[in-house]
C-alpha cells in the first residue's frame, strides 16, 4: 500500500520512535507511568512501527527479548538490522518495498512471516526458518513457480499464501504448490482437500519421487554426521578425542615430509608397520581406560548429588514437621489474642507467642546447623573421592604416555640405524633397489639425514606431549570444577535457607504484634 504513495518525508527507525510506539501500546494507567519513566528495552516483548514511513529498520538492537514485531504498511527497502532479535515469533513486513529475502539468519524461533505486498522476485535466504508454520508472500513479483520447491526444507509449514503473485495464473498452479508442499493445510487462505492432496501426488509423482529420494539420502549423511558429532562430543566430555583406532599415530607424522620420503628405502615401511601397531596398542589402551574413568567420574557425581537430596529430604520432613506443630498452636494463639483485644490476658498471648516463635527460630537454625555439618562431612568425602579419581587416572595417563614415548625413541634409534646402514650400502653401491631422487638427495650427507630425522622425532615428541598435557589439564579442571560446583551449591543453598528463616520469623513476629492491637467494633 505505501510503496504507491508519493512525497513521503522518509524515517529510520529511532529511539524516541521506539520509545512513543512502546508509550502507545501500553495501557492507558500505564501510557503516562511509561512517557515519565523509559520503558527498560528488555521487557518490551511487543512493538507496532506500522504506518511510519520508515524506510531503513535500525536501533532495534536493544530489543533482545521481542517476540512480535509489526513493520507493515512502511517504505522498507531492505531487511536488515533484526539480527538481535533471536525471541522473534512474529514478524510482518507486509505492504513495504523490500525487493530481496535477506537478513532473517538468525530469527530461528520465528513462527510466522508475513512479506505481503512486497517487490520480492525470488523465494530464498531461509533455511535458518526451521519453525516457521505460517509465511505470507502473496502480492509480489514471484513468476517461476518451480521456485515454491525451495520451501519443502520448511518441515513445519502449514499455511501459506502465494495469491496475488504473476505464477498463480499458471494451470495446475494448486496441484503444482500441493504436490511438493505436502506437508500443507492452508493454501491462498484455504483448506487443502485430502482430495486435491491426492490429485496433486499422482499428477506430479515423477517430479516429487526423485526429490523425496534425495532429501531421504542428504537426511541420512546428516544423520551419520549429527552421529559422528555426537560421538565426538562425548570422547571431549572423556576426555579421549582422536585417541581411538590410528588417529593419535596418524598426527604424529601429519606434513612429515622427510619420513615420507624415507618410506621407499628397504625396510623403513616394514619398521614403521611394527612401529605402528605397538603404539596404536597404546593409544586404545589409553581411550578404553579414558572412558571407563569417564564412568567413574559421573557416577562418583551422581552418587553425591543423589546423597545430597536424601539429606535434604529428611531435613526438609523435619522442617515442615516442626512447623506444622507450630502453626496449629499459633493459628488458636492468634485467634485469642484477636478476641481478648487488649490487657493482660491479651500480653500474656502474646509474651507466650514471642517465646513461641523465638523457640521455633531455635528450632530450624539448629537443624540446619546440623543438617549443614551433615553436607560439610559429605562434601569432604566427596573431594577425597574426586581427587583419589583424579589423581590416579594422572598416574595411569602419565604411564600410558610414557610408554608412547619409549615406542616413539626406540623407532627413531632404530630407523637411525636402518638409514645409516642403507647410506653405506648406497656409498658402496650394494643397493639393489632402485628409489626416488628425493629420498637418494637425503642420503648424501649422514649429518643431513640424521639431522632431518632428528628433528621429525623431535616434533613427534612434542605432539605425544602436548596430547597428554591436554588430558592433565582437563582432568585437572575437571576436579576443581566439580568441587568448586559442590561446595558453591552448598554454600548457597545454606545462605538461602536461612534468609528464608530470617524472613519467615520476622513474618510472624509482625503477624503477632499485629493482631489483637485493636479490638474490631461490633
Amino acid at each position: 500500500m505505501s510503496q504507491f504513495l508519493s512525497n513521503i518525508e522518509p524515517n529510520i527507525i529511532d529511539d524516541e520512535m521506539v520509545q512513543k510506539a512502546i508509550e502507545e501500546r501500553s495501557p492507558d494507567n500505564l501510557g503516562e507511568l511509561a512517557r515519565e519513566e523509559s520503558v527498560k528495552p528488555k521487557v518490551v516483548t511487543q512493538l507496532q512501527l506500522s504506518f511510519k514511513s520508515i524506510l531503513q529498520i535500525d536501533n532495534l538492537w536493544p530489543l533482545e527479548n521481542l517476540t512480535k514485531l509489526q513493520l507493515d504498511n512502511n517504505i522498507i527497502e531492505k531487511i536488515e538490522g533484526l539480527q538481535s532479535l533471536v525471541h522473534l515469533v512474529w514478524l510482518d513486513l507486509s505492504f513495504n518495498n523490500i525487493e530481496v529475502i535477506e537478513g532473517l539468519d538468525t530469527l530461528v524461533k520465528l513462527q510466522d512471516l508475513s512479506l505481503y505486498s512486497n517487490r520480492i522476485s525470488k523465494i530464498e535466504h531461509m533455511d535458518t526458518l526451521q519453525e516457521l508454520q505460517i509465511f505470507s508472500i502473496g502480492k509480489n513479483n514471484l513468476t517461476i513457480l518451480e521456485d515454491v520447491v525451495y520451501l519443502r526444507r520448511l518441515k513445519n509449514l502449514r499455511t501459506l499464501n502465494l495469491s496475488g503473485n504473476p505464477f498463480c495464473s499458471q494451470e495446475h498452479y494448486t496441484l503444482f504448490v500441493v504436490a511438493h508442499l505436502p506437508s500443507l493445510v492452508y493454501l491462498d487462505f484455504k483448506l487443502v482437500r485430502d482430495s486435491t492432496r491426492e490429485t496433486a501426488a499422482l499428477k506430479y509423482q515423477d517430479l516429487t519421487k526423485p526429490l523425496e529420494q534425495e532429501e531421504a539420502h542428504v537426511l541420512a549423511l546428516q544423520e551419520v554426521e549429527e552421529a559422528k558429532q555426537k560421538e565426538l562430543e562425548y570422547h571431549q566430555t572423556a576426555f579421549v578425542e582422536y585417541l581411538n583406532g590410528s588417529l593419535l599415530f596418524d598426527s604424529l607424522y601429519a606434513e612429515d615430509r622427510e619420513t615420507a620420503k624415507l618410506a621407499c628405502l628397504p625396510g623403513v615401511e616394514d619398521l614403521l608397520q611394527a612401529y605402528k601397531k605397538e603404539f596404536v596398542l597404546v593409544s586404545e589402551n589409553l581411550y578404553n581406560y579414558g572412558l571407563e574413568e569417564y564412568e567413574k567420574r559421573e557416577a562418583a557425581v551422581s552418587k553425591f548429588y543423589k546423597r545430597l537430596r536424601e539429606i535434604l529430604a529428611v531435613n526438609q520432613q523435619e522442617s515442615k514437621r516442626i512447623i506444622s506443630g507450630f502453626e496449629s498452636r499459633n493459628q488458636r494463639r492468634l485467634d485469642e489474642l484477636y478476641q481478648a483485644g487488649s490487657g493482660d490476658i491479651a500480653e500474656s498471648k502474646r509474651a507466650q507467642g514471642k517465646e513461641d516463635i523465638h523457640q521455633l527460630w531455635d528450632a530450624l537454625m539448629t537443624l540446619e546447623a546440623l543438617v549443614s555439618n551433615d553436607l560439610e562431612e559429605l562434601l569432604q568425602d566427596f573431594k577425597r573421592s574426586i581427587d583419589v579419581i583424579a589423581s590416579t587416572f594422572t598416574e595411569n595417563i602419565q604411564g600410558m604416555f610414557s610408554r608412547c614415548r619409549d615406542l616413539e625413541n626406540e623407532h627413531h634409534e632404530k630407523l637411525v640405524e636402518l638409514i645409516i646402514t642403507t647410506k653405506e650400502k648406497l656409498d658402496m653401491d650394494e643397493l639393489e633397489e632402485d628409489f626416488p631422487d628425493d629420498a637418494r638427495m637425503l642420503l648424501v650427507d649422514e649429518n643431513t639425514i640424521v639431522n632431518a630425522m632428528n628433528v621429525s622425532h623431535s616434533i613427534r615428541l612434542r605432539k605425544i606431549d602436548k596430547r597428554e598435557s591436554d588430558m592433565l589439564c582437563n582432568i585437572y579442571q575437571w576436579q576443581i570444577s566439580v568441587t568448586e560446583k559442590a561446595f558453591q551449591t552448598e554454600n548457597d543453598r545454606n545462605r538461602s535457607c536461612i534468609q528464608k528463616i530470617i524472613c519467615f520469623i520476622n513474618s510472624l513476629q509482625k503477624e503477632l504484634d499485629n493482631t489483637g492491637i485493636q479490638k474490631p467494633t461490633e
